[in-house]
């Protein structure tokens, strides 16, 4: 995932209310994911990894404490697959599993990035 499409599925989650921020590799400066802050004070990772298909690890205080097997087929979602498979993710067990539907959609939270994002962005 790049930078920009990263910022686009963290926009589209923040307006479904999921709390989710862009997210940089620490391996290098090109692989960005998304991360998800769960409310139990968890943290689930989203494709930093650089790999092609989609999965999570799940993070409590720096250390695995689940994870989000990569879904089948997820090598060729479009974005909005992308942002449905998240929104739809349960993480309630280790291992976690994708609901047939999404929760309904909580009060949208506020874009990232404030001012500063207008310059990285061009202004657009």
């Amino acid at each position: 995932m790049d930078e920009f499409e990263a910022r686009r599925v963290v926009d589209a989650l923040r307006q479904r209310g999921v709390p989710a921020h862009v997210e940089m590799a620490q391996a290098g400066l090109s692989q960005f994911g998304v991360r998800v802050q769960l409310f139990d004070g968890r943290l689930a990772v989203w494709d930093t990894d650089g790999t092609a298909g989609l999965e999570a690890q799940v993070m409590r205080d720096g250390i695995l404490v689940g994870f989000v097997p990569m879904i089948e087929g997820s090598e060729h979602f479009t974005e909005e697959q992308i942002i449905d498979a998240i929104a739809r993710t349960d993480y309630d067990r280790p291992i976690a599993r994708q609901r047939t539907t999404a929760p309904p959609a909580a009060p949208s939270l506020p874009q990232e990035g404030g001012f500063f994002r207008r310059f990285r962005g061009g202004f657009r």
